[in-house]
């Protein structure tokens, strides 16, 4: 895996205290952006096509320029800080970063 290749990372979960997951999400962006993800979509109601439906719950996806950048920003203490408003108000199914396929 190349160190400057893109990774995305996928959030699932279901939120159970909307109020406190506001808080999160509010201090979510800046420090995103501080590492230089980007957000691309979240779904609260995807659409399986074949095979056995994911968790229930919303599906998040963002990117970062590489694996550095997306360590580096779980890793933030403020994001650490922000993310027990997330770990409060949620239930999370989980939280992967994914890596591009060698070669490609």
């Amino acid at each position: 895996m190349s160190d400057t290749a893109p990774v995305h990372v996928m959030a699932n979960f279901t939120v159970h205290d909307a109020e406190t997951y506001r808080i999160y999400e509010k201090g979510f962006f800046p420090i995103l952006k501080r590492h230089r993800g980007t957000f691309i979509t979240l779904d609260d109601d995807s659409t399986t096509f074949e095979g056995s439906a994911p968790p229930e719950g919303r599906v998040v996806l963002f990117k970062f320029p590489n694996a550095e950048a997306a360590t580096a920003w779980y890793n933030d203490p403020d994001y650490q800080a922000l993310s027990e408003h997330r770990r409060a108000g949620t239930e999370l199914k989980f939280l992967t970063m994914l890596h591009p396929m060698p070669g490609r």
